[in-house]
């Protein structure tokens, strides 16, 4: 049933970034809520289906973004493995294992993107794109992870309800 969910879940989450969440930069970085919301998943302890997820939004995202088609897929894939394996690591704070997911998947997201844009023909100076364009992201999806992480927590609790023991 989670994959069902995810797919307007995502949809409605591509729209909000390429529609209003893209208009507010810090300095030319944006906040990712799609990997957000794909990393907040994944650290759900009850969710199984983060792989699945990703897919759908990495795909989402490829058919949105001006990015080489599969950049934004192997960029998601990759953040949720760090994700699920920092899940592991920090089994019993799951808001904390989101901040690092987040820190990574920033790391890997952005520098996946830089590097399929320079090797398209896009000249884009490392240092100059980690300072303008990839710090700035970070704060700004470490900053949204704490909100994503309280939305998709009520998401899967609806999703997997505990059962109660009488």
């Amino acid at each position: 049933m989670s994959i069902l969910i995810a797919i307007p879940v995502l949809i409605i989450l591509v729209i909000l970034q390429s529609a209003i969440v893209s208009l507010v930069p810090l300095l030319h970085g944006t906040a990712d809520i799609v990997l957000l919301a794909i990393l907040a998943w994944a650290v759900q302890e009850r969710a199984t289906t983060a792989w699945y997820w990703s897919a759908i939004g990495g795909l989402l995202i490829s058919i949105a973004s001006a990015l080489p088609l599969g950049v934004a897929i192997a960029g998601y894939f990759l953040a949720t493995g760090v994700a699920l394996i920092v899940r592991r690591w920090v089994w019993q704070v799951p808001l904390l294992a989101l901040l690092i997911a987040t820190f990574f998947g920033t790391l890997i997201t952005q520098g996946l993107a830089i590097s399929a844009l320079s090797f398209i023909g896009t000249p884009i100076p490392w240092l100059e794109a980690l300072n303008i364009i990839t710090l700035p992201s970070l704060l700004l999806n470490l900053a949204l992870a704490v909100p994503m992480y309280a939305l998709t927590t009520d998401l899967a609790n609806w999703v997997y309800p505990e059962e109660i023991e009488i």
